[in-house]
């Protein structure tokens, strides 16, 4: 089995920096696992990697998806699976690097599906899920799958979502469903790393990331997008920072109020994956700063049987 390793945390904590000095130290290459920075044209609101990050070590799976084109989390897999063949073929070390956990979830463990049965079940699912809560769905899910449901965090509307979704729509339990697919296989041997800081010091840093953000031209940056044909209404124009300069420039919120709510939402999400990431039970958290006990701990992992 191969072995990788993985740089995961919230956003704003450091992870480029910190997966390009584990490359550089291992003779690795990093394969992004960020589901915006995978898209072109979206660079200054994603954060993606500068052009001298980029000269220090190589980068895959960023900046390679158009922005109108659907991409989820199985073609990730699917794409990823070849680089991590094609570098270990080097004799190379793979350093997955990202926020996004549902990436990383599934190139470790594979994916049941990755699209949904039924769109309509979803929808509808989706819908009750904006009126009455998570809470509600989870109690259903709990009912129907008591399995499924003592393996999923009752605020992961994504995956109660999912498991609903094919109860009702085949009448069978996701959780038998997942056995016979093997769902919970390992398909690397990962060594983790979660970035973590103090809670505070991490919302000062991202709201001064979001002010660098807009210095450095983000609005005009989703004035160009627009202008190339890209909509609003896109999946990518939809994600934090992007859609908060569409709102202004629609006119429906003000510049200070989209500023605003820019800060906010970056900071809600960064705790949303502190949330999700401080689920694995094999995540081996660091601060930034301690780079020589990563090192001394990746050693040990690439050197153990």
């Amino acid at each position: 089995m191969k072995k990788i390793i993985v740089i995961c945390g919230p956003t704003g904590i450091g992870k480029t920096s910190f997966a390009i000095s584990i490359a550089r130290r291992f003779n690795g290459e990093i394969i992004g696992a960020d589901s915006m920075q995978i898209y072109k044209h979206l660079n200054i609101g994603t954060a993606k990697p500068d052009a001298t990050e980029l000269k220090q070590a190589r980068h895959h799976l960023v900046n390679c998806v158009d922005p109108k084109d659907h991409f989820d989390a199985g073609q990730y897999v699917s794409a990823a699976d070849k680089i991590i063949n094609d570098i270990s073929a080097r004799g190379k070390l793979c350093i997955i690097a990202g926020g996004t956990g549902l990436y990383i979830r599934a190139l470790l463990h594979g994916l049941f599906r990755s699209e949904p049965i039924c769109l309509q079940t979803v929808s509808q699912l989706t819908k009750e899920l904006e009126q009455k809560g998570s809470a509600d769905l989870y109690q259903r899910l709990k009912h129907h799958d008591p399995i499924a449901a003592a393996k999923i965090h009752p605020n992961d509307s994504f995956r109660v979502i999912r498991a609903l979704e094919v109860c009702q729509t085949t009448g069978q339990k996701i959780s038998d469903r997942q056995k016979q697919h093997n769902f919970e296989s390992l398909r690397y041997s990962s060594f983790k790393i979660g970035l973590y800081m103090d809670r505070k010091k991490l919302y000062e840093r991202i709201n001064q990331r979001v002010d660098e953000m807009l210095d450095k031209g983000l609005l005009n940056e989703v004035i160009t997008l627009r202008q190339m044909g890209y909509s609003f209404d896109l999946k990518p124009m939809q994600s934090i920072g992007y859609k908060h300069m569409a709102l202004f420039l629609k006119n429906e919120i003000s510049w200070e109020e989209s500023v605003r709510l820019f800060k906010r939402d970056s900071r809600r999400y960064a705790k949303r994956q502190f949330t999700w990431f401080n689920k694995d039970k094999e995540m081996n958290w660091l601060m930034p700063s301690q780079f020589d006990d990563a090192e001394r701990q990746i050693k040990e992992f690439l050197t153990s049987p």
